[in-house]
């Protein structure tokens, strides 16, 4: 039975999920833990051995597929929740935002246009849910799904790596410890963000903000490898930047966590540059053997053409 061949930015994810399972059990959790961790796994690897086997189901299903199966991987981290007795790492990062929202009064600017630009920072911090959809939405407006998977991988690449540090980090968010440093507009979009967090959002730990770290690594995706939508790309990296001030400005995120964030991106973007030059230097071997530019695919040439050269008589 051949098996099936999946793709790196699915290798990547079930890559994460074994991670998780091992690490369910490196720190002692409960059986029912490990089970839901490894069962993750199981069902990760079954369900993307169905797609890479059935053609015909696969197909788009594996472009949009990995933006979907990460919210398991995000959900996942519940199992690791815990609480420090001290905050000692919170309070030293509430040092930091005290510093930027009240002694550069970065607040009160935010805020000197009413509820205009709180609205905007609680829509940006909403739509990062979506950012693996828009990418791909991206992919498939410049008509390049044959960089669906590389796309794929840059930004679940800066995402998973900031999943799998949060553990080693528990700590609370600052709208939790620190009440007196909130927002002081309110909008409904506020409102609707906190009862997602409240509610469906996971409480294992902050450091670091995968927010920032997947909005920045879609960016780097967007600008390094899809070269026919650069504007896309510099978008992004401009909603990227309102991301990280909508996680401290909310108070979903310490500054420190915005800018770990950042940093665990730029393994995305280191991933992005080699893909990238990867290519180019395929194309350049290609080029030189003589096979540039590529025939049409085979189901897009005329049958009666079919075999024959471009230098046949």
């Amino acid at each position: 039975m051949r098996l099936p061949s999946y793709r790196s930015s699915e290798i990547l994810l079930l890559a994460y999920f074994a991670y998780a399972a091992a690490l369910a059990v490196w720190f002692g959790l409960p059986a029912s833990s490990i089970a839901k961790a490894s069962a993750l796994f199981a069902a990760a690897v079954v369900f993307f051995a169905i797609l890479a086997s059935f053609r015909r189901l696969g197909g788009a299903w594996r472009d949009w597929s990995p933006p979907l199966v990460l919210l398991a991987a995000y959900r996942e981290l519940e199992l690791f929740a815990t609480s420090s007795p001290t905050h000692a790492l919170e309070k030293s990062w509430q040092a930091m935002d005290r510093t930027f929202l009240n002694a550069w009064h970065a607040r009160a600017a935010i805020e000197s246009a009413g509820w205009l630009l709180p609205l905007y920072f609680e829509l940006t911090y909403l739509l990062v849910y979506g950012i693996g959809l828009f990418s791909m939405l991206m992919v498939y407006r410049a008509h390049r799904r044959d960089l669906a998977d590389r796309v794929l991988f840059v930004y679940l690449l800066g995402t998973l790596l900031a999943y799998s540090i949060i553990p080693f980090y528990p700590s609370q968010p600052p709208r939790s410890l620190f009440t007196d440093s909130g927002p002081l507009v309110t909008t409904p979009l506020r409102q609707l963000n906190l009862l997602i967090v409240n509610g469906a959002g996971v409480h294992t730990g902050v450091f670091p903000s995968a927010h920032v770290s997947s909005a920045f690594s879609a960016a780097w995706a967007l600008l390094f490898l899809l070269r026919e939508k650069r504007w896309a790309g510099w978008g992004m990296l401009i909603y990227a930047v309102s991301v990280a001030v909508a996680t401290v400005y909310g108070r979903y995120h310490y500054a420190a966590d915005a800018i770990a964030g950042f940093a665990v991106s730029l393994t995305a973007a280191a991933a992005a540059i080699v893909i990238r030059t990867s290519g180019r230097r395929a194309l350049n071997r290609r080029s030189r053997a003589g096979s540039w530019p590529p025939q049409p695919p085979r189901s897009f040439v005329p049958k009666r053409l079919r075999g024959i050269q471009p230098n046949d008589s």
